[in-house]
């Protein structure tokens, strides 16, 4: 049976330690909340108070329930008021020296049976435990922000932690209606570990003005649904704390470059930009603690301003390529009120495009998403060609033809006799360098990279990717363009992974290599990316999806490109390519798809 805690102290009522006050108080636990002082102690009154107040106006939470919340709660300062408590959760800032000098007192204070549990999000817990005569009975209850409304618990435990106070900490998590994963005493854990590498990497693309912070985050909202882009999260997060965690992750973590502060972080927690909670980090806001950004000397003009400076007119554009990619680009092209020229190579191609176009835009019609007359508006606008001579007269070509750079640049090379003189040439490559392809041109100045997203009529993203040779009316008329089809266009360098591939798929190869580590299961790290970050898929379930061997691929140009350690293919990933484990087209990749 496991042991029923009646009683349970929180350490510190920072918007954490209050949090975590609140999910014990909702769930019928008496509290002792304590803090080090009487104006700490008050502001995590206020903060508590101002949490349930919003849930009750918004309807989540009874006033009676707020009120009986309250009542279970005892506020006072000083760690003696917690004598006689079954567990207590340490919620003070990352500091170890602090939380080993509050774990000793609570070593004297609490009873001996009572657990003892830290919140630590990137600290050793088997260090805090040592400053205990009972390392054994502490513990690592790692909550997420905001703790009543994230489900994942970071369970940790130390070597030496006894299994029946991982068994009591499990139903405990479980008695609040949390998912927890379970795992050993490692820098970061799992979330953190995985997260933070990737924020970092984010920094030092802002830092090398490789693209906008607006561009960055948008990419990473846009191109993959996360809920906030990761310049945004960290001034939420707040770049002292993200700087603290980065730092201990690779002070422990064996001094991986991935989680090496980027230089500008520290410059801009020395000089006071720590967030929102400062009003100023990467982005500035109304106040200090409001989440409403207002504009400063780093924000664009007026997307529409900006885009038709320069920009050049298009009115025809033609589309080269036969696969999904090209025949989402058709259709979306069609639907802006473009004509379109398709090129494929043969008529035979052509039929099979144009039934494709057809088909998704009679799903529109059958949705309700688009009117019969539009449909029929849209296909007139599309006329079908196998030969590249009828692009003569477009103002814009998109080539989605297969990622080989000799098939690319034989292509181009053709377009560059054929196209007349002004003409955008877009590649929508993925991985290729723009410039390898813009080269096979006399013209490189009007070439640009369009990189869509597929499905192309549904994902709102485009990545515009200029070279050192593109034009400023070039990048401008291809922002315009983006914003005609209705897309958000995030202009950025011509590096490979550009944007989103290229925060992307590290961070995926990190969960590779932690599974790989026996660190923790795929089920287990998929719960904490989703529960934990509020991500919409798994690392493991978004590799099955993309594929094994086409991320495999995107990672090693990477690594080829960057020769970063730490973008080095995880060798499990290798392996399973190897096996012909490519994820739910071949049924079998991290997980088995032949039951599914």
């Amino acid at each position: 049976m496991a042991r029923d805690f009646s009683t349970v102290g929180v350490v510190g009522l920072g918007t954490m330690g209050a949090g975590i006050v609140e999910v014990f108080a909702r769930n019928g636990i008496d509290v002792v909340a304590v803090e080090i002082s009487e104006p700490a102690l008050e502001r995590g009154r206020v903060t508590l108070a101002g949490s349930t107040d919003r849930a009750v106006a918004k309807g989540k939470l009874a006033a009676a329930d707020r009120d009986a919340l309250h009542e279970r709660v005892h506020f006072a300062v000083g760690l003696d008021a917690l004598h006689s408590v079954d567990l207590v959760i340490e919620a003070v800032p990352e500091h170890l020296d602090l939380k080993q000098r509050i774990f000793a007192e609570l070593d004297r204070v609490c009873r001996p049976e009572t657990i003892l549990a830290t919140n630590t999000s990137s600290l050793s817990v088997t260090e805090i435990s040592v400053a205990t005569s009972r390392p054994n009975q502490v513990i690592g209850i790692h909550f997420f922000n905001p703790a009543p409304v994230m489900k994942l618990v970071e369970v940790v435990r130390t070597v030496v932690t006894s299994p029946e106070v991982v068994a009591d900490v499990e139903a405990l998590c479980a008695r609040l209606g949390k998912v927890d994963v379970t795992i050993n005493d490692r820098a970061g854990f799992i979330a953190n570990a995985l997260l933070f590498g990737y924020l970092n990497h984010a920094v030092g693309m802002f830092e090398a003005h490789y693209a906008t912070r607006e561009d960055i985050d948008a990419a990473m909202k846009l191109g993959c649904g996360l809920p906030m882009g990761p310049l945004a999260l960290m001034d939420l997060i707040g770049l002292d704390t993200a700087y603290e965690i980065l730092d201990t992750m690779y002070r422990r973590g064996g001094r991986d470059r991935r989680h090496a502060p980027v230089p500008l972080l520290k410059q801009m927690v020395t000089a006071g930009l720590l967030g929102r909670k400062s009003g100023r980090g990467f982005y500035t806001y109304e106040r200090p603690g409001s989440p409403v950004v207002v504009p400063d000397e780093a924000t664009p003009l007026a997307t529409e301003a900006a885009v038709a400076d320069g920009a050049r007119a298009i009115t025809k554009v033609g589309v080269v390529g036969s696969g999904t990619m090209a025949t989402g680009i058709i259709e979306v092209f069609a639907k802006a009120g473009y004509e379109v020229v398709s090129v494929t190579r043969g008529m035979e191609k052509s039929a099979k495009v144009c039934e494709a176009v057809k088909t998704s835009l009679n799903k529109g019609v059958v949705r309700g998403k688009l009117a019969e007359a539009d449909r029929d508006a849209a296909l007139g606008r599309i006329s079908w060609s196998a030969t590249l001579d009828h692009l003569a007269d477009v103002d814009l070509v998109v080539e989605a033809v297969v990622e080989e750079l000799s098939v690319k640049k034989a292509l181009f090379a053709s377009l560059d006799e054929i196209c007349k003189p002004g003409v955008v040439l877009a590649t929508t490559t993925s991985s290729l360098p723009v410039i390898d392809v813009a080269m096979a041109t006399h013209r490189p100045a009007d070439v640009v990279g369009l990189h869509f997203f597929n499905p192309a009529p549904v994902m709102p993203l485009v990545e515009v990717v200029r070279t050192i040779r593109t034009s400023p009316e070039a990048t401008a008329t291809a922002r315009a363009v983006c914003a005609t089809l209705g897309k958000t266009g995030v202009v950025c360098g011509d590096r490979s992974g550009f944007i989103v591939n290229a925060l992307l798929f590290p961070y995926l190869n990190d969960a590779v290599k932690m599974l790989e580590a026996s660190y923790s299961t795929a089920d287990d790290i998929d719960h904490a990316m989703k529960l934990g970050c509020g991500y919409p898929m798994g690392p493991f379930e978004l590799l099955d999806v993309v594929g094994l061997d086409v991320s495999l691929a995107i990672q090693r140009e990477l690594y080829l490109e960057l020769r970063e350690p730490g973008f080095a293919p995880a060798p499990l990933l290798e392996h399973l390519v190897t096996a012909g484990y490519l994820g739910r087209k071949t049924r079998r990749g991290f997980r088995d798809h032949s039951h599914r």
